[in-house]
């Protein structure tokens, strides 16, 4: 068992959140005075996130209460549904785009859960399940909609191309997998580079977390190393599973590229 056991905990309270505002009235003071015109999306991301947080604090909490794995598991299918859409939004010049994120999400989060806890890294409880599930979902659902976007991007850009070379012969597979494998490193780029300066440009926000719950720092790291590999493998099968399915998307059964509509 690699979870490190936090033996303090740390309490926040209304007043300190309510300080950090400032903060807030900083950044909408840079968008008034650069002209930015973003006052408004601060105003509402801020009451957005306060009130959804506050809405899945309670819920957790209920989850944690009842320690029950049904409520897990139907938790994590919400993310995924939610999650699908959200993709679907940024990857709309590819057809059909839901149930290839669909899936490869739920893959995704289920091959993964299920392999942190066969190996014994986490218990197969609540308490670690839920923000681990949740952290897997987000960060699968990220990558499948730039590998989805940059899929869509590359299909609409090289039409000519592709249509060139299925005319000489290749199959749907063949002219599209230039285009896939660029889509799909799209995808992951951004965990990797991400967890390559992890520790040197930024200290990643679980370890911050533990830290400030009074954890040790060794156990802050490693557990934020089994987070972030976790990570890479989630986000690397949910890209693979999208980019895959998505793509045969763009090609009839006869392996002719479909006309697509006008962005």
């Amino acid at each position: 068992m690699l979870i490190a056991q936090v033996t303090t905990s740390i309490h926040v309270s209304i007043g300190e959140v309510a300080a950090t505002l400032v903060l807030v009235a900083l950044a909408i003071a840079v968008s008034f005075w650069r002209k930015a015109d973003l006052e408004a999306d601060i105003g509402i991301a801020v009451v957005r996130s306060a009130i959804q947080l506050t809405a899945i604090g309670y819920v957790i909490k209920f989850i944690f209460d009842q320690d029950s794995l049904w409520f897990v598991v139907l938790l994590i299918a919400i993310m995924v549904v939610f999650g699908a859409f959200t993709a679907q939004r940024r990857a709309r010049q590819v057809p059909d785009a839901f149930w290839p994120l669909l899936l490869a999400l739920a893959i995704a989060g289920a091959a993964t859960l299920g392999l942190v806890v066969a190996l014994g890294i986490f218990k197969a409880q609540p308490r670690y399940l839920v923000p681990v599930g949740g952290m897997v979902v987000g960060n699968a659902m990220t990558a499948a909609a730039v590998t989805l976007n940059r899929l869509g991007d590359e299909m609409t850009r090289h039409a000519r191309e592709v249509e060139a070379t299925l005319a000489l012969g290749a199959t749907s597979t063949q002219a599209a997998a230039p285009i896939v494998r660029r889509s799909l490193r799209s995808g992951m780029i951004a965990l990797v580079d991400s967890t390559k300066t992890t520790g040197l440009i930024f200290f990643p926000g679980t370890m911050v977390g533990m830290l400030l719950a009074g954890a040790s720092p060794t156990d802050a790291v490693r557990l934020q190393l089994i987070l972030l590999w976790t990570l890479l493998g989630s986000v690397a099968l949910a890209g693979l599973i999208a980019v895959t399915l998505a793509y045969r998307n763009f090609f009839t059964s006869a392996h002719q590229l479909r006309e697509q509509p006008e962005p």
